[in-house]
């Protein structure tokens, strides 16, 4: 900082250091505010990630003329990473402490200072050297839900789950790197959150860095254009858990993948822990150089099956179960589960969406008011059942020729089968009850309402009918 013994007092009450023309030195009054705006930051911010990017910050000049503070950070990556995600913040926090400073410029420590730094880790006195590590180039940024307790296990991804948790744990893995394949929305990210959270827990003081595919190859091309190459591969290499999401966006970038290729060799030999992300298995990444395929083949390639109808329905329950004050009746719920099938992001965002709406308008949460409100997400995810479709299966499950769909017989052993499928009908398809009585032998539009008002009771009622009819949606639905 620069400091001068001389301060005489500006018209607006900052201290000001004098006499330098234009007035362009750091006074005491502006180290002081800084000192507030930084314990509200800490507070906003949290520790971790104001130690990594505004703690380092320094002041450096004031120009009064222009209203202009200069913030100095250790590095030009630093510096652009400040000033791109946290200048708007930094500026309203200044205007409201000091109205003064009306602008803010952000550069990186000039290359004497950084030798001053050097020198001082050697003896020589200059100010207190600041030590850039790797978590605080690429800001580890968890999502404080993600957790392995809030993770639903079911059998589509209990392979997943094990081989996270294991990654996560005390003891040397037995596999590296930890491949996660699956579609969108079905928990790959979250399981990826779920381990920076518990390697942290275990080992307090390791290096994590978890990034996506494109973030990495950004920051790759950044730091070779500013000649720091070196610096973004040593800071690489220097972790002890490495995770990148969404590796299929690597692809085609030669240097990137070669640069990606020797980071994880490195980490491997010695130990670390790698894990990746993908939307499909290492062999199906057009692209990408084989010896990149080999290694991320090496480990354990994890898959994500698409969660069922129990684990969809499990997921809600658990959600629910952490809002007391929402009630969803199992009918809505059996709903959302059934239809919302494509992804798991999909499936909670519809919830939120209706709990957010009813709490807004305080109309009580239906299957009528889901509907509603959900149509274009259920449009999306329905997949276009026949009634030709239900018809089938519905006799092949009840042992019935499929003639007796529209025959005129009224034996319960013929007639309750028939009002199961047009209930099906009904709930799986868009079709008005005319057109679903005219499917079933040319019935009126009423003998359908009758059905599906039966079936809606029986489901209520009778556990081997509820068994049966969800069954029957099972199959369907896979």
């Amino acid at each position: 900082m620069l400091v001068n013994e001389s301060v005489h007092k500006r018209d607006d009450g900052l201290s000001v250091n004098s006499p330098v023309a234009g007035d362009i030195v750091i006074s005491t009054d502006l180290e002081t505010i800084w000192l507030k705006i930084c314990a509200g930051l800490r507070r906003d911010l949290g520790a971790q990630i104001f130690g990594q990017w505004i703690k380092p910050v320094k002041l450096t000049v004031f120009d009064s003329d222009t209203g202009t503070l200069q913030l100095e950070l250790p590095s030009e990556f630093a510096a652009t990473w400040v000033r791109d995600r946290y200048a708007e913040r930094l500026l309203l926090a200044w205007k409201a402490h000091c109205p003064a400073v009306k602008d803010l410029a952000f550069q990186a420590q000039s290359g004497a200072a950084k030798i001053a730094q050097i020198a001082n880790t050697n003896g020589m006195t200059t100010q207190a050297s600041h030590k850039i590590t790797p978590e605080s180039k690429f800001r580890l940024d968890l999502d404080p839900r993600m957790t392995f307790e809030q993770f639903i296990a079911g059998h589509s991804n209990v392979l997943a789950l094990n081989a996270a948790q294991r990654t996560a744990a005390a003891e040397k893995p037995l596999f590296s790197p930890l491949y996660l394949q699956s579609s969108t929305g079905q928990g790959k990210t979250h399981l990826m959150h779920a381990i920076g959270h518990a390697f942290r827990a275990e080992f307090p003081s390791a290096t994590i860095i978890y990034m996506s595919a494109e973030r990495f190859m950004i920051e790759f091309v950044s730091a070779m254009r500013r000649n720091e190459g070196m610096e973004f591969k040593a800071s690489l290499r220097e972790a002890d858990l490495l995770m990148i999401d969404d590796i299929q966006f690597i692809v085609g970038k030669n240097s990137t993948q070669e640069e990606f290729l020797h980071t994880v060799d490195s980490l491997i030999s010695r130990g670390k822990r790698v894990v990746v992300a993908a939307d499909r298995p290492p062999q199906a990444l057009d692209g990408v150089d084989q010896r990149l395929l080999s290694r991320l083949s090496m480990g354990l390639v994890a898959d994500i099956q698409s969660a069922g109808l129990e684990l969809r329905r499990d997921i809600l329950t658990h959600r629910l179960a952490t809002m007391p004050h929402q009630h969803v009746s199992e009918e809505v719920v059996d709903f959302l589960a059934r239809t919302i099938s494509r992804n798991l992001r999909e499936l909670e965002g519809g919830l939120n969406k209706l709990l957010a709406y009813a709490q807004l308008t305080g109309r009580e949460i239906s299957r009528e008011l889901a509907e509603e409100q959900l149509s274009d997400i259920l449009s999306a995810c329905r997949r276009r059942i026949t009634i030709d479709e239900i018809q089938r299966t519905v006799c092949e499950y009840y042992r019935l020729d499929r003639n007796e769909m529209s025959s005129k017989r009224r034996a319960r052993a013929v007639a309750r089968p028939r009002q199961v499928a047009m209930y099906l009908a009904k709930v799986m398809t868009p079709r008005s009850y005319p057109e679903i009585g005219r499917k079933f032998g040319g019935r009126d539009h009423s003998t359908v309402i009758h059905a599906v008002k039966l079936v809606e009771h029986l489901r209520g009622e009778d556990s081997e009918m509820d068994n049966d009819v969800r069954m029957l949606l099972r199959q369907l639905e896979s």
